[in-house]
């Protein structure tokens, strides 16, 4: 009962890191730049994504533009829509065979097939954490060493956005509920070494009726 409560927990924790990493992946947010004007009136941010870039006026208005062009964008923009399309893909999987792997669904077969679907898609949803963990580490080194260097100006600085912190939570979130299917299967499997199961087997006895038998005939 232990181990089918912290699948299920571990299955809530995936997911969010899959929604989160949705999310992460559509929003236009992973930079955002402020300019104030002298009037508050003027106030613009503008913000960066994988997809569009989009601008805020505080009167209200709002418009975006898609990034139609591929090969004009940044290497680490590029990496970043590749390994975050990628990490909703295998969380996706993670979430389907987990689900037939769970001990609280009756779907799966017997235990050991259960057992390695759960393993599997722990494994899923480990490497989805990590293929979200790589874009988001990188694209905020990109942003952090922009913003530090002196040679370009305030006014095309930015600093991280929601979308970043979405992405980091996601990966931890995936990562975690990966290592917590893993190790509940692994546990199993490891019982199993342990304790194997009682076949009783009774050789001599055979050999010594069978001789017996043999002896009688010779009589």
């Amino acid at each position: 009962m232990a181990s089918a409560s912290l699948q299920f927990f571990a299955f809530i924790l995936a997911l969010f890191g899959v929604f989160g990493d949705i999310a992460a992946t559509l929003l236009p947010n992973w930079k955002v730049n402020a300019d104030v004007g002298s009037n508050i009136i003027t106030a613009i941010t503008q913000m960066q994504g994988l997809w569009m870039d989009c601008t805020w006026y505080s009167t209200g208005m709002f418009s975006c533009s898609l990034k139609y062009s591929i090969l004009s964008l940044p290497v680490y923009i590029q990496a970043a829509r590749t390994t975050m399309v990628l990490s909703c893909i295998l969380s996706a999987f993670g979430i389907c065979i987990t689900t037939v792997g769970m001990k609280c669904t009756k779907l799966g077969g017997d235990s050991d097939s259960k057992s390695h679907a759960c393993f599997a898609g722990g494994v899923c949803f480990i490497l989805a954490g990590i293929s979200g963990l790589v874009p988001t580490s990188w694209y905020t080194r990109e942003i952090i060493s922009n913003f530090l260097d002196q040679t370009i100006p305030e006014s095309s600085k930015h600093e991280p956005g929601g979308a970043v912190y979405t992405g980091f939570i996601s990966a931890g979130f995936l990562l975690i509920a990966g290592v917590i299917f893993c190790a509940s299967c692994f546990k199993k499997q490891q019982g199993a070494w342990i304790y194997p199961s009682n076949q009783h087997h009774f050789p001599s006895t055979e050999q010594d009726s069978n001789a017996g038998y043999n002896l009688k005939d010779y009589v």
